[in-house]
């Protein structure tokens, strides 16, 4: 517990670990120093991207089923002069339409391992 003056992203900073390990968390957590980290420790964590992100596809997974929900997966390489030299290595990203609130969702990932659509589930039952 924290007083309202303690933004949710430094809680990365204090909080323990675990190698093979799933992080779940909102976009308020998102510190590229902290999550790489989390990347640097052979943990994996998903969030959502901020609007304002700035990157450069690297690649781009066409196998996907719209009807599912998703609309994309690809990795990609933050271009952000900050961001980039925070975090220096590759991200996945991955867009789902939420037919449910009428959403457009987009994920950041540092798991390569596990489907797109897994992505998407993993933070729905966050």
């Amino acid at each position: 517990m924290s007083d309202g003056k303690y933004h949710d992203s430094n809680v990365l900073d204090v909080l323990p670990i675990t190698p093979d390990t799933i992080y779940l968390m909102d976009k308020a957590y998102v510190d590229f120093k902290a999550l790489f980290r989390v990347n640097q420790q052979d943990a994996f964590f998903v969030t959502r991207a901020k609007a304002t992100l700035r990157y450069q596809t690297l690649e781009e997974n066409f196998d996907v089923d719209s009807a599912t929900g998703l609309r994309s997966d690809k990795t990609i390489a933050l271009t952000g002069y900050k961001s980039k030299q925070l975090y220096p290595e590759k991200l996945r990203l991955v867009e789902f339409y939420d037919s449910q609130s009428e959403l457009l969702l987009v994920f950041l990932s540092n798991n390569f391992e596990v489907s797109a659509l897994e992505i998407a589930n993993l933070y729905k039952n966050r």
